[in-house]
């Protein structure tokens, strides 16, 4: 870990570090992004036509880990090498949707739909089940250090705060939809790849929490009913029980204390 400002990527006692150090919340939020990612049918088509997720979905998560922990954790000089790697695999991803469409893994449209689903569903999966409470200013400063990744990777209009994340979201309806490869995909993640009955029990309450978190139409698109009531109270009361007991296993990582 990069505890030099000069050094580091991103800021040493920033709002990142506090929200992708927290193992539990982050699987929350990544399956939340998962789901809201493939319901954009030329993000969905370049993972079908080129992403091993199915025949290995745990390795491609560990190199997701990877370039997160390595842009948030580490110095400037391995965060833009990893950039870079990524920027390289994707320009091979390449080909034409199901709607006939042209797509780009490298597109800076698409580029900005895939970060704003990462950033969104990390966010609200740590201020639903954190271990700290964030502020306003604390979420929208989280949104903030995050637009630096997305304008380094080559995103359009990377946001800088919580209300131009969510609008930004919001502009891409129309775009959205579930086609085959999506609802192959969440089935696959749904209930896929998991082994073990504990594991399977964690993961099916994750992914219902990660449901919870995802809007209204999303979940709509997704092909799933929110919960409501003493099923929604359940939900979220027994993910607070799995996350402090993953934290006991898996401490969550500390952000620096601020400047004076």
């Amino acid at each position: 870990m990069c505890e030099d400002p000069t050094l580091a990527y991103m800021p040493v006692d920033g709002v990142a570090r506090l929200v992708h150090g927290d193992l539990a919340t982050m699987i929350i939020g990544g399956l939340g992004s998962l789901f809201l990612q493939m319901l954009h049918p030329h993000a969905m088509a370049g993972v079908a036509q080129h992403s091993r997720y199915q025949s290995d979905a745990l390795g491609r998560l560990l190199q997701t880990a990877n370039f997160i922990g390595h842009t948030t954790y580490g110095p400037s000089t391995a965060a833009y090498l990893d950039i870079e790697r990524v920027l390289s695999v994707h320009e091979a991803v390449r080909g034409v949707a199901d709607d006939g469409v042209a797509y780009y893994a490298n597109d800076p449209h698409l580029l900005a739909w895939v970060h704003a689903c990462e950033a969104s569903m990390f966010l609200a999966a740590y201020q639903r089940y954190g271990r700290v409470s964030l502020s306003e200013a604390e979420a929208d400063a989280y949104v903030r250090e995050m637009s630096q990744l997305a304008r380094d990777l080559g995103a359009q209009d990377p946001p800088s705060t919580v209300a131009q994340l969510w609008a930004q979201i919001d502009s891409f309806r129309p775009e959205l939809r579930l086609s085959a490869d999506a609802e192959k995909a969440r089935n696959f993640v749904a209930n896929g790849f998991v082994k073990g009955t504990m594991q399977q029990i964690a993961h099916r309450l994750f992914v219902q929490s990660s449901y919870d978190l995802m809007p209204e139409w999303a979940r709509h698109h997704i092909g799933v009913l929110p919960s409501t009531g003493w099923r929604q109270s359940l939900v979220r009361s027994a993910t607070r029980v799995v996350c402090a007991f993953v934290r006991r296993f898996v401490p969550p990582t500390q952000r620096a204390p601020a400047s004076v």
